[in-house]
């Protein structure tokens, strides 16, 4: 541990770390240069948002047996979001990344490549690579800013400065090619890993998560939509990325203030089963809804998700479709797929079911990437047994989730009093009901009537027909009228 003082307010400054090249002073926020045995002030390094990730400076945890310790940060931001990476110190004095994105965690370290690696204006999503013997798929391409540091860091990193970077997967293999310094890219290799199985001690508690979460140290964001003047509720930070109810204005929230980056067209409230702000005990956990969207694909068929949020386990999503609901979470796993009509996850086998383009058609509060009504993505299903999993594709990433069923009652048990409406599922229950009672009545006609018609074809057909039609059409009617509403 080497201790200077701040070249700029004469704070002491800590370099923990060896091979760190630079530190953020936390009082002053000065960027110090360790050159040589000197120190120097290179200027302001931004403020990071304080997000809803419960990673600090301090936090400790353990990794394939061995201990780290996080001494800093760089926040990076592109086009659709922002994410962080943690630098940490091992036990062992050498140094891994620990990349926090979106409630998704990975940990890497620094590796030699034993062969040529691709050049980044050739990856693309779905691709596949053998790299030092292992197949990876691409799953994500990305040019970020930095737009904020603490702590220390192993680089000079600063205002301006841009990574381009790739993350390529294999089951819970990790890889990050950074192409951010040269052609031939740094390669960093590990594992995904769920937050629990990191052992992590000096984590932020749920409290301050939620208190900090969306405001600078020292500065509070507007949670006002600047382009109408009504209150975003229920999305104070916990995403960067806000879509005000009442006028669809997008709002970005991760500058010192609030700032509309999309004019949103008034729109009238959609009619959803489950609203912002609704809270659920889910598995012993408190979640709450913090975004929903309506998306359809192209045939017009349309749908519900919910975007819930849990402090402690990070992001789920909940689907409601006229038929049923599923919850569904964003795969750490890997299935191992060549674009073909099977999906291989573990032992388990999918077949191909659907592939469909889906649109985002409304959207209202907060979310973990960047939503715009239009939104178009790729969307492929596979299936087994009673689970499904999903590829959802753009043209710079590619995510899997797996969802499963879950009866309306048991959404009502979660929800209780936070339901605001009946549930489509159980209005679709009701009309179905409805048309098989009216089936039953028909057929119970037809065959009351069957030996008469079949000895005298009267003048009675007409009123039989008759009565049928009444009984039917009425049923048809309510259902169309509900798909309009829909």
């Amino acid at each position: 541990m080497q201790n200077v003082s701040c070249p700029s307010c004469g704070a002491q400054v800590q370099f923990r770390s060896h091979a760190s090249v630079m530190v953020v002073c936390a009082f002053c926020q000065s960027t110090v240069l360790k050159d040589n045995e000197s120190v120097k002030d290179i200027g302001k390094m931004s403020d990071v948002l304080a997000d809803y990730s419960p990673i600090q400076i301090g936090t400790s945890g353990k990794f394939g047996g061995q201990g780290f310790t996080v001494i800093g940060r760089i926040q990076l931001r592109y086009d659709a979001g922002l994410w962080n990476e943690w630098y940490a110190m091992l036990d062992d004095g050498s140094a891994a990344w620990l990349s926090d994105s979106s409630g998704r965690y990975t940990l890497t370290t620094e590796k030699r490549s034993e062969q040529a690696l691709p050049d980044f204006a050739e990856l693309a999503p779905a691709r596949r690579y053998n790299i030092n013997g292992n197949p990876y798929t691409v799953a994500e391409i990305r040019i970020a800013d930095c737009i904020g540091g603490e702590g220390e860091l192993p680089f000079k990193v600063g205002q301006g400065w841009q990574a381009h970077v790739a993350d390529l997967r294999s089951g819970l293999g990790f890889l990050t090619l950074d192409y951010s310094d040269a052609a031939q890219p740094t390669m960093y290799v590990g594992h995904a890993v769920p937050l629990a199985a990191l052992q992590c001690q000096f984590l932020r508690d749920d409290e301050s998560v939620k208190e900090s979460a969306g405001k600078f140290k020292g500065k509070t964001s507007s949670l006002n939509c600047p382009a109408c003047g009504s209150s975003v509720n229920y999305v104070p930070g916990l995403t960067a990325h806000l879509v005000c109810p009442n006028c669809s204005a997008q709002v970005d929230s991760s500058g010192v203030v609030a700032q509309v980056i999309a004019a949103g067209e008034r729109v009238t409230a959609e009619n959803t089963t489950l609203e912002l702000g609704a809270r659920a005990s889910i598995s012993g956990l408190q979640y709450h809804i913090i975004g929903l969207m309506k998306r359809s694909d192209d045939e017009g068929t349309r749908w519900t998700e919910y975007l819930l949020h849990s402090p402690s386990a990070g992001f789920m999503w909940l689907v409601e479709t006229d038929e049923s609901w599923a919850r569904a979470m964003v795969q750490d796993e890997w299935p191992n797929w060549n674009q073909g009509e099977t999906v291989l996850l573990g032992r388990d086998g999918f077949s191909k079911l659907y592939d469909y383009l889906a649109r985002v058609d409304f959207a209202a509060g907060a979310f973990n990437w960047r939503v715009c009504k239009g939104d178009l993505v790729k969307v492929i299903e596979f299936q087994h047994d009673q689970k499904i999993l999903a590829a959802e594709m753009t043209s710079s990433e590619i995510t899997w989730s797996m969802s499963s069923p879950v009866p309306a009652d048991q959404i009502r048990a979660w929800f209780g009093q936070d339901i605001k409406a009946d549930s489509k599922v159980e209005k679709n229950n009701l009309k179905n009901e409805i048309n098989l009672l009216a089936m039953r009545f028909i057929y119970g006609i037809l065959m009351f009537n069957a030996a008469p018609l079949l000895l005298a074809f009267g003048r009675t057909w007409i009123y039989i027909f008759f009565a049928i039609v009444a009984v039917y059409l009425p049923t048809k009617f309510l259902d169309f009228d509900e798909k309009e509403k829909s």
